[in-house]
């Protein structure tokens, strides 16, 4: 029922098109190896083959598809394994309408999309102890800044923007962040900042 409801939902918005549903993790790779979408809409705890397995056994047959995971789940464990498995972006079930149509056109820009409120549900043991964040991260308040930001799937414009700076300073945060933190793409920083609880910043 919450299934076809989302269905129904998106099939409202102009440059959205479901083109099929599924009901458990073996129907999900069947129809997607057979319509080909351009994104699927995943559920972590599908039955048959969870959305973790589906995501990975997708990932490996159609690298260009845009996954964006729905889950129950705000716990790091489980928004690790599905950015692990492959998943674009990572969404509450809690989260409105609204943000699911959001985190779906971001996923499709290319964007990884990790709702704010995954942080928010996260248990502090979960986001890597309790200690405060500016005590546990290696990184200063600025480049602390713009790293949540960059989870929350904003360009570089985007943020220069936001924090009143420019481009290029955000290009060297972003740098200076890589080499601290020993990280190499933009998903790898997403998933640090959503172990640590930075994307509520």
């Amino acid at each position: 029922m919450v299934r076809e409801l989302l269905a129904g939902l998106l099939a409202r918005e102009p440059d959205l098109a479901v083109v099929g549903e599924a009901g458990n993790g073996r129907e999900a790779i069947d129809m997607t190896q057979k319509l080909r979408p351009d994104l699927l809409v995943l559920d972590v705890g599908l039955p048959e083959i969870d959305g973790i397995e589906v995501a990975r056994r997708l990932r490996g047959s159609q690298p260009g598809l845009k996954l964006l995971a729905l889950s129950i789940h705000g716990e790091e464990r489980f928004v690790q394994a599905m950015l692990n498995a492959g998943a674009n972006g990572y969404l509450l079930k809690t989260s409105a309408v609204t943000e699911l149509v959001q985190a779906i056109r971001a996923v499709m820009q290319g964007k990884l999309y990790v709702s704010p409120d995954v942080a928010r549900e996260a248990q502090p043991d979960e986001l890597g102890g309790a200690a405060p964040a500016s005590q546990s991260i290696p990184i200063g308040r600025r480049e602390r800044q713009v790293l949540a930001l960059l989870a929350e799937g904003k360009r570089s414009h985007e943020i220069a923007s936001q924090l009143g700076i420019s481009v290029a300073t955000v290009e060297a945060h972003r740098r200076n962040i890589m080499r601290k933190l020993g990280l190499h793409t933009v998903a790898e920083l997403t998933r640090y900042a959503v172990r640590k609880g930075l994307t509520a910043l």
